[in-house]
This record gives C-alpha cells, sequence and structure tokens, in this order.
C-alpha cells in the first residue's frame, strides 16, 4: 500500500506513484549578463565652443568653455580649489583673444573702459605670438593663458583682487599638473620640485594681493564675502607660517554671528592645524 494508493479512484491515478519529496527541479540560470563597459571619458564630451567679442580688438573669436552642469565635484582643498572628478574645468577659466592675444578669466570678461582698451592695444595687441589654440588644454597650455591673463591684468591696471584671483586660479591649475604629473618621469623629482615652487609662488602673489584688496577695496571681492576672503588668508597664511596672521583670521571667523556653521568648522580645523604647526616648530 502506498500513501497515495487510491488517489486513482479519486481520478488522480497519476499521482498514486509519485515520489513526495522529489526535488524541484531549479530553473536554468541565464547567463550572467556582461556588465556595461563604461566609455572611456572624452573632454571634448564636456565641452562646447562659445563665440565672443574682444573688447580690445573688437574681433570676434571662439572658445572652448566648459558644458553648464557637466563638471562633478568630489571635494575641495582648503584655499577653496574644488576637484573635479576625470578633469579639470580650471584649465578652461581664461579667454585669450586669438588675434590680440587679450587673456581674461572669464569672470571678467566684458567690456572695457576706454583708458584700459588703449593700455592693453599697446602694451599687449598685436605683440603675442605662439598662442596654443588646441582643442584640448594641457596642464602647460593652461598655464601658459594664466600668464597671458596675468600679463593683461597688468597692463589695464586692473584691481588687486582680480590679479589675485588670477595667481589663486594659476596655482590651482599648477597643481593640477603636479597630481598629474607621471611619477615615472626619469627628472620626476627635478619637475617636481619646480611645480612646487611655481605653485608657491603663485599662492603668495595671490596672497599679497588679496591682503591689499581687502584693505582698499568693497565686499565682494571677487567674487567672495569678507568671511570667505578672511578664510582664505588665513589659510594661506598658515601655509606661509604667518601663523600670528592666520590666528587673527581664524578668531575673527569664530566670533563672527553671520559665519555658517560649515566655514566654521573649517575654521576650526585650521586652528588645530596651525597649533600643530606652530608646535613642530617649536613656537
Amino acid at each position: 500500500m502506498g500513501l497515495l494508493s487510491g488517489l486513482s479512484d479519486l481520478g488522480l491515478g497519476k499521482l498514486e506513484k509519485a515520489d513526495i519529496y522529489e526535488e524541484e527541479k531549479k530553473p536554468e540560470a541565464k547567463a550572467a549578463e556582461k556588465p556595461k563597459e563604461e566609455a572611456p571619458f572624452d573632454e571634448n564630451d564636456v565641452l562646447f565652443d562659445k563665440s565672443a567679442e574682444c573688447p580690445v580688438c573688437g574681433k570676434s573669436f571662439t572658445y572652448r568653455a566648459v558644458r553648464t552642469g557637466k563638471a562633478r565635484p568630489i571635494g575641495q582643498d582648503p584655499d577653496l580649489r574644488t576637484r573635479y572628478e576625470k578633469f579639470d574645468p580650471n584649465k578652461y577659466d581664461v579667454v585669450v583673444c586669438p588675434n590680440c592675444g587679450y587673456g581674461v578669466l572669464a569672470r571678467y570678461f566684458a567690456s572695457l573702459p576706454a583708458a584700459q582698451v588703449k593700455l592693453l592695444r599697446e602694451g599687449i595687441g598685436g605683440k603675442v605670438r605662439g598662442i596654443a589654440n588646441n582643442p584640448i588644454l594641457s596642464y602647460d597650455d593652461a598655464i601658459q593663458r594664466y600668464q597671458l591673463a596675468l600679463a593683461s591684468s597688468i597692463v589695464k591696471r586692473a584691481k588687486d583682487s582680480e590679479k589675485a584671483f588670477v595667481c589663486l586660479k594659476m596655482a590651482w591649475v599648477i597643481r593640477g599638473k603636479k597630481e598629474s604629473l607621471p611619477d615615472d618621469l626619469p627628472d620626476y623629482d627635478e619637475q617636481m620640485a619646480k611645480i612646487r615652487d611655481d605653485e608657491n609662488e603663485a599662492l603668495k602673489a595671490a596672497y599679497d594681493g588679496f591682503v591689499s584688496a581687502r584693505q582698499k577695496e568693497s565686499f565682494p571681492i571677487a567674487g567672495m564675502d569678507e568671511i570667505t576672503i578672511d578664510y582664505l588668508l588665513a589659510v594661506l597664511s598658515a601655509r606661509f607660517e604667518q601663523f600670528d596672521v592666520a590666528q587673527k583670521l581664524i578668531a575673527g571667523i569664530l566670533l563672527n554671528k553671520s559665519a555658517n556653521s560649515r566655514i566654521k568648522e573649517r575654521a576650526r580645523d585650521l586652528k588645530d592645524q596651525v597649533l600643530e604647526q606652530m608646535k613642530a616648530k617649536g613656537e
């Protein structure tokens, strides 16, 4: 007798000899889908050609600019340099007229007073040769453009804040070059030492310019409010071991009721770093 005998009387004869605990057949496993390969990053995909008219020579030209929303930030350095995923948009922040050589940060690209146009035509116009005009800028190409922007700002007697901001952003681009330098170069140590010196020189010039601008110009300065400028100056003061200046600026931020919690937290971190630096130097 089986446990299922008699099921034929109920019209289920085929189940009388069924295996009660027959293993359920597992469905055949589907072949694992291969993960889609991410397309290699192409800097051209985040850039576009933007039209402009030079305020110095009056000629039209195009320059490469970063598409809005295409730069994905992944962090920020203490001196406010934002780091981005896969590429560095700071390389493209200088607009250079290929006809006369006038260079300027994009934020300052606008019409100019007649006096500045005259100065630029006399000091820059027609004298510039060999401007790199590659569709994708290397760090050296970008640094050259920042040099033109700085030279132009000197010639047109721009505000100290503009010159300081050019120097600050030039330092950021030099840092990008430092971070991307291949470590298998035969003269890696020599190149790295020079890049570090160049970065420090640019940052020191930025520091001096912002100190002067803070004394003579009204806020916002280079798009930054007083608290942001003071924080930046505190960071740069600490970098150049002017600890008394850094501590005074940090204290001002921490006591400022209009400073938000985020910048106060950064100021506290900087305060700790300054104390560690002073301790290491025996001060």
